[in-house]
């Protein structure tokens, strides 16, 4: 069973809104210190935003004060909001524990911001 899935992810139009989410399998629980991240194409995947225990949150600059990241532990699951896209925000988007479990990376979910 894959221990993390993550959907939510489409074509959005420049300053446009995708809520992407992250299932933990039964498992995995999202309980830790989860964050999401996002690759590129041609670059580095990078950590944008991370939550920890008693929900206490931060972000990296590139997202901050766009994007928010949230969870709900009756769902095991793990979301990222996003708004006001940019086309610099097009990649796919990861979620895993922060810092990463290797093994435990899933398929991501494609964001492309184009107009």
């Amino acid at each position: 069973q894959v221990p993390l899935v993550e959907s939510g992810g489409g074509l959005v139009q420049p300053g446009g809104s995708l809520r992407l989410s992250c299932a933990g399998s039964r498992k995995f629980s999202v309980m830790g210190r989860m964050g999401w991240y996002r690759q590129a194409s041609g670059q580095q995947r990078e950590l944008i935003a991370q939550i920890i225990r008693g929900d206490s949150t931060s972000y990296d600059d590139s997202v901050k004060g766009r994007f928010a990241i949230s969870r709900d532990f009756a769902k095991n699951t793990v979301y990222l909001q996003m708004n006001s896209l940019k086309p610099e925000d097009t990649a796919v988007y990861y979620c895993n524990q922060v810092p990463p479990l290797r093994n435990y990376w899933g398929q991501g979910t494609q964001v492309t911001v184009s107009s």
